[in-house]
């Protein structure tokens, strides 16, 4: 029996955002199709009936997950005052729990060197998601100087980046806690 549109639909995001943790968790290499599809209840020739390639989800994935990161982080700022939003948003990222969730943070720390030799399509789709947290970031900034804000913001969200994809390499817990904290407070005087 066929599944309805909706169904199909539920299907599809069901297997992205298995897709999205995953990816992060253990990257994009490892994570075969067969694991991805049956994590979302589905057998791996399925799988073909929503995409056409891994490649194809891969970039979905990452997608999901960069809307996910984006989503959060602008939570974070609900009720601070617009002096506090960009500490809020700093120091969310840098958390030891974001450090601890690499399948549910940001695509960019988790799967960035992969990202980096994915196709055209996905490095396209993670340069956009770093745009946009970028633009969030310089938006919380308020600098009157636009392109000295988004250069401002490109600085801190790279140091981000770098800070929470170290403090994962890092065996040792309170190195880790401690490099992210430095770096969060580094970040807070620009």
């Amino acid at each position: 029996m066929r599944k309805s549109r909706a169904e199909a639909s539920d299907t599809r995001r069901r297997i992205v955002e298995v897709a999205a943790e995953r990816f992060g968790a253990k990257g994009i290499q490892a994570m075969g199709l067969a694991e991805v599809t049956a994590s979302a209840g589905l057998s791996h020739g399925g799988f073909y009936r929503h995409f056409d390639s891994k490649d194809q989800l891969v970039a979905e994935a990452c997608e999901a997950g960069l809307a996910g990161i984006v989503g959060s982080l602008e939570a974070k700022v609900e009720g601070c005052s617009k002096a506090d939003e960009f500490r809020a948003v700093v120091g969310a990222y840098l958390s030891t729990v974001h450090r601890d969730m690499p399948g549910r943070g940001c695509p960019l720390a988790s799967m960035g060197s992969e990202l980096a030799r994915a196709d055209h399509t996905t490095r396209a789709v993670a340069a956009r998601g770093f745009d946009e947290l970028v633009d969030m970031l310089a938006k919380r900034l308020d600098d009157p100087d636009r392109t000295m804000g988004r250069s401002r913001a490109t600085f801190a969200l790279v140091a981000m980046i770098g800070a929470v994809t170290m403090s994962r390499v890092i065996a040792d817990p309170v190195a880790s806690a401690s490099l992210l904290e430095d770096v969060r407070q580094h970040l807070e005087t620009i």
